[in-house]
């Protein structure tokens, strides 16, 4: 499973749940996510984040899970 994210628009700080390292990204700026590791993102910026995301999975297999 890999999953890809572009940032087209805005700033974003991705920290891990587990030890809180963080990323900061912005536009331009190209994410290989995180897989199997709970993280979470938060909008650092004053605009909209905007992301194009793909994710490549096989079929049948999840591609989120969401904590609850």
């Amino acid at each position: 499973r890999v999953l890809f994210r572009s940032v087209l628009a805005g700033q974003l700080r991705v920290t891990q749940a587990e030890g809180g390292r963080t990323f900061e990204y912005r536009a331009g700026d190209f994410i290989i996510e995180m897989v199997d590791a709970w993280h979470y993102g938060v909008n650092t910026g004053d605009t909209t984040v905007r992301l194009l995301v793909i994710d490549q999975v096989s079929r049948g297999q999840q591609n989120t899970v969401i904590e609850r």
